[in-house]
């Protein structure tokens, strides 16, 4: 170990969660987490829950701070429930899910007044939300709730991973830019859409190694339901509604327990972003608004009830270039440092929460089969079959998602091939997507997860 090593200050599992063995295994296996975000976290908490030693490497000084809105699926909430129900409870501590039994899609471009914004007869199409069942929440309160968790010391805050090597004995060494080191007997990259860890694992000159540019920008903004009640209508303002037009469209859901409404403004934007490196910057108001200039008075009120200043984001994913694995020896990749997808499913960070349900399920299938006294070799050799088993059971339905996504905003911007503004049209391809994201059993995942792991190690 190199001096001024950033040595895993924790081996705390829950209480009460030592009367299955697998538990005991675990407990001899320090697994590195790099990135604290919404994902990392969690993770964390699956595998501490789980049993196992866990340290999570976080390159900010803090958690990140940020005011946006996210939603969970019932699928996800599931997969939280199973992961550790601890995490379930962070969010729904936190969240609301839609009153309204309907997403419903609003034609936010043609009405000549807000009285026909809210009538019937702007209503492009609407579809069931009691299968995805979102549950909606603030991205800094749900992480918060969820490190509140977090045994002490488990965080080392201002550790920016800068490379990694898998040594002899079958340790990871990592390395961060203050010059520091750390081993453990696994490490699970969840540094999100920028991820070195997947720069690292997958090759820094290969494509899929970064995300790239799917011609789409967002603004996101908080503003006070009375505000939006007043643009928008009390019925709208108070349900998940998406606006729809030519080549922008808007999201809106309440947040905050009703008493604020997340925006979600998103653009077509045939250019190439300036900096791929920085892929969010500031915007203003007046920035906005001409985007909007033609559509209905309602969304051009609910534009101007935006704040001054705003958030804007560049919006990649590896849709053009998606991982061929998100495994390789004793390391992998979850979140969206495996599969950064564009929003426009909501689904991005529910297929996450999937990756850390799936990938504490292997792990606990291969340590299962190895005691106390196993060789690191051995060990190494147990990490890097349950993470193989992770990859191959994630790939196909994760990197569906990521081209769905992109797909889907082209839909409600009315530039999907062949469909344009057909309401019918883009309903009934919205209902077959959807159906593939809510239609989807976590035990099956589960128990598919627990068989390619046995089939791998009886085959290694």
């Amino acid at each position: 170990m190199a001096t001024g090593a950033a040595e895993p200050r924790n081996g705390v599992h829950y209480d009460g969660k030592g009367e299955n063995d697998d538990h005991i295994y675990a407990s001899s296996v320090d697994i590195a987490i790099v990135g604290g975000g919404i994902i990392g976290v969690m993770t964390a908490l699956g595998l501490l829950h789980a049993g196992y030693q866990v340290t999570v490497y976080e390159k900010a000084d803090r958690f990140h701070e940020m005011g946006v809105g996210m939603a969970f699926t019932g699928v996800a909430r599931e997969c939280m429930r199973q992961l550790n129900p601890l995490v379930l409870e962070a969010l729904q501590s936190v969240s609301q899910e839609n009153n309204h039994p309907m997403n419903r899609y609003w034609d936010g471009f043609n009405p000549t007044s807000k009285g026909v914004a809210q009538s019937e007869e702007s209503l492009l199409f609407q579809t069931s939300a009691r299968e995805l069942a979102f549950s909606g929440c603030l991205r800094t309160a749900f992480l918060h709730r969820m490190t509140a968790i977090l045994p002490k010391n488990v965080v080392m805050f201002e550790k920016d991973l800068e490379n990694y090597s898998e040594s002899d004995d079958g340790r990871v060494v990592l390395r961060f830019t203050d010059g520091s080191t750390a081993e453990a007997d696994a490490v699970v990259g969840c540094d999100g859409i920028g991820s070195r860890t997947r720069q690292l694992l997958l090759g820094e000159h290969i494509l899929a190694s970064r995300a790239h540019f799917a011609h789409k920008v967002a603004y996101r903004a908080i503003v006070p339901i009375a505000d939006a009640v007043a643009a928008i209508g009390e019925d709208k303002a108070n349900n998940q509604c998406a606006h729809l037009g030519p080549d922008a469209h808007i999201l809106s859901y309440p947040v905050a327990k009703w008493t604020l409404v997340n925006l979600f403004i998103c653009a077509h934007d045939p250019n190439q972003w300036p900096d791929s490196n920085k892929m969010s910057t500031s915007a203003r108001r007046d920035e906005v608004a001409p985007i909007f200039r033609d559509w209905s008075p309602a969304i051009r009120e609910l534009v101007d009830k935006i704040p001054e200043e705003l958030p804007k984001w560049g919006i990649f994913d590896m849709a053009d270039y998606p991982a061929k694995s998100y495994a390789r020896g004793s390391v992998c990749l979850a979140g969206d440092a495996a599969h950064a997808s564009s929003p426009f499913h909501g689904t991005g960070a529910c297929m996450g929460v999937e990756d850390a349900l799936v990938l504490v399920t292997a792990l606990n299938t291969a340590i299962s089969e190895a005691g106390e006294g196993s060789s690191a070799f051995n060990k190494a050799h147990l990490i890097s079959a349950a993470f193989q088993t992770y990859s191959a059971i994630r790939l196909e339905r994760s990197q569906w998602q990521v081209d769905s996504a992109r797909e889907a905003g082209d839909i409600y911007q009315w530039r999907y091939p062949s469909m344009g503004n057909d309401a019918d049209k883009a309903k009934d391809e919205l209902d077959r997507r959807s159906k593939i994201l809510w239609d989807f059993d976590v035990d099956e995942m589960v128990a598919e997860t627990k068989k390619e792991c046995e089939i791998r190690l009886k085959t290694r």
